[in-house]
């Protein structure tokens, strides 16, 4: 049994076979072909965080591959309040066939993991987001054909979706780069993780994101203020003053370079309109990858 909590444990093989799946998925779907591959599968979804594309995503992957979902919400199950983890993940596994989690703290997943009789995805932690990685590189694969040897630049924080996606792009061969404030890079225990892991990926952290955009292939940008993050964000304002993706900044990169942003954007602070809805924009492609990628990864975890 196999559970998908972070990219680290999965090959870049299994990655290129789950992009061949989600090509296929995603041809099929485009043709109005059925595909129930998962008939009487049932997917159980437990979000302690509020969600749009993750929660609509999978449940209409499931659907679609013919099978059935279950959601609930953190205040219904209650993980480690209203009972442990351990109790939940040993009760819900029995119902369903796998779990998507969407909490706030990757110990939950990777606990409700050891204790789960199923399958169990990571649908965005505090520490990574690797369904969100799956279908960005899925969607850079699409548009250049091949991603070995293209370079992605992440305009923000070393935040979750960074993590997933530097490890996605060590994977496949893509030159990742970090272009951050100080003091907003990844922290050691990932660092060490990653070279540990991908000893020969190109990864580079830059505080000049003009610089960096100069042999981008792909420009990525998310919120400067994640959810849990509050708190922070009158400083994170001004942190991250000169790093906003517009048009300047787009000027500087290659004219082929494509915009990525996961999604929700905050128009206006880490991104402009103009480029979000600009022509060099792949926003709304990467946004339904998601759901392609995603019926790829739940057919490899049930078949």
């Amino acid at each position: 049994m196999r559970h998908f909590l972070d990219l680290l444990d999965v090959s870049s093989a299994e990655i290129q076979q789950l992009f061949a799946d989600a090509a296929c998925l995603k041809a099929a779907h485009a043709d109005h072909q059925a595909t129930p591959i998962l008939l009487g599968r049932v997917l159980g979804l437990v979000f302690e965080k509020p969600s749009l594309r993750t929660r609509v995503s999978f449940q209409a992957a499931i659907a679609q591959l013919g099978g059935a979902s279950v959601f609930m919400s953190g205040h219904d199950v209650g993980l480690g309040s209203r009972e442990s983890v351990a109790d939940v993940a040993r009760t819900i596994s029995q119902y369903v066939d796998a779990v998507v989690l969407r909490t706030f703290q990757h110990e939950t997943v990777q606990a409700f993991a050891t204790y789960a009789a199923c399958p169990v995805i990571n649908g965005l932690s505090n520490y990574y987001h690797p369904c969100q990685a799956l279908a960005d590189l899925f969607t850079m694969q699409e548009i250049f054909g091949k991603v070995a040897g293209r370079t992605l630049v992440f305009v923000g924080d070393g935040n979750n979706v960074a993590r997933s996606l530097a490890i996605a792009c060590g994977k496949l061969d893509v030159h990742f780069v970090l272009a951050a404030p100080e003091g907003y890079y990844f922290d050691e225990p990932f660092v060490q993780a990653y070279h540990k892991a991908l000893p020969k990926a190109e990864m580079t952290q830059n505080g000049n994101p003009a610089h960096a955009v100069h042999e981008a292939d792909v420009i990525y940008t998310d919120v400067w203020t994640s959810m849990g993050q509050e708190t922070e964000r009158e400083q994170r304002l001004r942190s991250f003053a000169g790093f906003q993706v517009n048009a300047d900044l787009v000027k500087l990169a290659p004219k082929h370079a494509k915009l990525m942003h996961c999604l929700p954007a905050h128009r206006g602070e880490e991104v402009t309109s103009d480029v979000l809805d600009g022509d060099r924009s792949v926003v709304f492609q990467q946004a339904g990858n998601r759901m392609h990628a995603q019926k790829a990864l739940l057919q490899w975890l049930l078949k």
